[in-house]
């Protein structure tokens, strides 16, 4: 008898199940546009050329050597980083009450976050303290706060379904009814996986509420310059927050816009009320990395760090961004002109409304069912597709699908 034999079978990770049928399927014209990761118009993954470029540069630098990091990660990586996020004329920067936490992935970034939390904030060991999500949202999202211990996680509303777009008076409601001191965790942009955002006019109201009832704003920021091409556009929520004075936290995720998928190099920016407060944040976030993965890996943050702090090197990593952003808007236009041409049933304005590497399309369980099993077009139950999935090859076909499955099947 194993010591083990009560421990239940987990569910498969849904995008990683669906991406592994989707290999295991043999129809030629089969389409994945589930797993969320760039792709060419051949369908590809792309190695950024800047990429490339630094990591023959870091082969040859005879300085460097795999000696420890700091536990905090590389210095000039976080701090190129954070100003990323903030721009680099931040008074919060200029100010010294700016720190980042050098993370695996924006995971880690968000569980190191989590963590202090739980432990540090609004009372010491606060478990109770309310945690929003989006409804819906990423769905790891649930899983990072829970597993940090904290154990009350709440739906906020964002997603209107009727209108294919945000919910912004749900949304509203829901800031002011939250318990002062409530976290909330927001999207800085491209939301995952409804790719729907406030407009800055919106933002503005959202952030006088949260300032208003003294609620906590945890961003998630995957996405930035990859949403729109614009990385200023991209962090315009991020920054508007840090002039309206919050103190706040911001989890960066370098996998997209660099393409370092398999490097997980995040970064937890923390923006305090003053220079004292910040360095007894980090000393506490220091000793939770310590137990978690005690000091991370150098690669991928030498790439991100190499590139951000030149000049040249940061001009043509802005110019490899736009490409990806660039070819992502043209299949949004694309896919929704092919529909309107077929005469598909309702609205398909969303389509090119949301940004990002997301689309919520609005399909129902029943009809991504269709999609899966007849067509052979892997999304997510939810409706929601990789747009970068989507080439010059494949979109007739997606398009013709989608078609159907709204004709066919209620």
């Amino acid at each position: 008898m194993s010591l083990f034999s009560d421990v239940p079978q987990a569910p498969p990770v849904a995008v990683f199940k669906l991406t592994a049928d989707f290999r295991e399927d043999s129809h030629p014209q089969k389409v994945n546009l589930g797993v969320g990761a760039y792709r060419t118009d051949d369908c590809q993954p792309w190695v950024l050329p800047v990429v490339k470029k630094v990591e023959r540069l870091i082969v040859e630098d005879e300085s460097l050597n795999h000696e420890y990091l700091p536990i905090l990660g590389l210095p000039e990586f976080r701090s190129a980083a954070s100003k990323v996020a903030l721009g680099d004329d931040s008074p919060a920067i200029k100010e010294n009450r700016v720190g980042g936490v050098q993370a695996l992935g924006g995971t880690g970034a968000l569980r190191v976050g989590a963590e202090f939390l739980r432990r540090w904030y609004n009372g010491v060991n606060n478990t109770a303290t309310p945690v929003y999500v989006s409804a819906p949202t990423w769905e790891n999202h649930n899983g990072v706060f829970t597993d940090a211990g904290f154990k009350d996680i709440r739906p906020y509303h964002y997603w209107d379904a009727a209108k294919r777009g945000l919910d912004l008076a749900g949304f509203l409601d829901d800031l002011e009814k939250a318990p002062e001191y409530s976290v909330f965790v927001l999207h800085a942009c491209a939301h995952n996986p409804t790719g729907t955002d406030p407009t800055q006019e919106e933002w503005k109201q959202i952030a006088e509420v949260m300032k208003r009832r003294k609620l906590f704003v945890f961003f998630d920021s995957a996405y930035q310059g990859f949403a729109s091409g614009s990385l200023e556009k991209d962090a315009w929520a991020i920054r508007f927050f840090v002039s309206e004075g919050f103190e706040l936290f911001v989890a960066q995720s370098f996998s997209k816009n660099f393409g370092l998928y398999n490097e997980r190099v995040g970064n937890l920016t923390v923006v305090a009320k003053d220079n004292e407060n910040l360095t007894r944040i980090l000393s506490q976030m220091e000793k939770i990395v310590r137990t978690t993965w005690s000091n991370p890996p150098s690669q991928g943050a030498r790439i991100v760090s190499k590139t951000l702090n030149s000049a040249e090197l940061f001009d043509e990593w802005y110019g490899n961004v736009k490409t990806m952003a660039d070819r992502v808007l043209l299949m949004r236009d694309q896919l929704k002109a092919k529909l309107q041409a077929l005469g598909t049933p309702g609205t398909w304005d969303h389509i090119t409304q949301q940004i990002g590497m997301f689309s919520f399309t609005g399909l129902t369980p029943t009809q991504v069912e269709y999609m899966i099993k007849e067509k052979h077009v892997y999304l997510m139950a939810s409706g929601r597709i990789n747009m970068c999935g989507l080439t010059t090859k494949n979109i007739d076909y997606v398009a013709q699908s989608i078609h159907e499955a709204v004709t066919k099947v209620q």
